[in-house]
């Protein structure tokens, strides 16, 4: 683990590098145990840090994510006041109003005040006050950090800022403490040297395929060259996605390409599918 200044725009400035499980893990100890009031963490995406905060954390810690806006990230703030709280990958969190937010509940005194800045209906509503105090220390989780202003630059300032990057070896390692599909776990171990982006969730991707009957070692290629072709596989077999569009979004959020590249790829691949089949 070493502590270094960054180059990379993704990565802040004297970012702390962690390139093992066991140093992730210890930093996240330590965040539970009260002894850091923002953790930053920036890391690719299928590496497991969210199930690493949530079972460290527990139950009672509360879950800021996915497409919320400003005035609903105020809302969960006072839900969750005086809780642990994770905001994790949430669209938009660069915006002026989340980061002003962010500021003020990543503030390095023990007892914070938040407040809305205009009379909101729905606040009134719902009984909740456009001014508060909270004891609430925070972790961020994001794939893409961007350090675009003085503003952003601020909420840095207040925290332990972890970029975590561990090795194919160290992912297939952490992987082969849950996972049970031994062909293809044994398979992508014999290919490490190939994983341009180490992922769980390519083991998963792998395993699904299989058990669907496909020509599995086709549909998850490895290759540096054919990352494309495995994030669109990957998230062609993701229930968890509602609808293609979602998918091509989260395609171009994992640095694919624009959305027609997702759709020219989906078409190859299920063409291919079809053949296979």
């Amino acid at each position: 683990m070493a502590k270094k200044r960054s180059t990379d725009s993704s990565r802040p400035d004297n970012s702390i590098i962690v390139t093992t499980y066991e140093e992730f893990e210890a930093i996240v100890e330590a965040f539970s145990a009260g002894h850091i009031n923002l953790l930053l963490i920036i890391g690719s995406h299928g590496l497991g840090k969210s199930r690493t905060i949530r079972d460290t954390l527990g139950e009672d810690c509360g879950w800021i994510q996915g497409n919320a806006s400003a005035f609903g990230i105020y809302l969960k703030l006072w839900e969750f006041r005086d809780r642990q709280i994770v905001i994790n990958d949430v669209d938009r969190l660069h915006s002026e109003r989340n980061i002003r937010l962010l500021k003020a509940v990543c503030d390095t005194e023990p007892t914070k005040t938040l407040a809305w800045p205009t009379t909101a209906r729905e606040l009134v509503r719902r009984g909740i006050p456009d001014e508060f105090s909270t004891t609430s220390r925070v972790a961020i989780i994001s794939n893409d950090w961007r350090t675009l202003n003085q503003n952003v630059a601020a909420v840095e300032d207040r925290g332990i800022k972890v970029v975590f990057a561990p090795t194919a070896a160290e992912v297939h390692r952490k992987t082969g403490e849950w996972f049970t599909d031994k062909e293809v776990y044994d398979w992508v171990g014999d290919r490490l040297h190939l994983v341009a982006t180490p992922s769980m969730r390519t083991y998963v991707t792998a395993s699904q395929l299989k058990h669907s009957g496909l020509d599995w070692k086709k549909m998850v290629p490895l290759a540096p060259e054919n990352t494309r072709k495995r994030i669109v596989a990957e998230l062609l077999a993701d229930p968890t996605f509602e609808t293609q569009e979602a998918r091509a979004k989260e395609f171009t959020t994992r640095g694919g390409g624009c959305r027609a590249t997702f759709f020219n790829h989906a078409r190859k691949l299920r063409r291919t599918l079809k053949r296979v089949s």
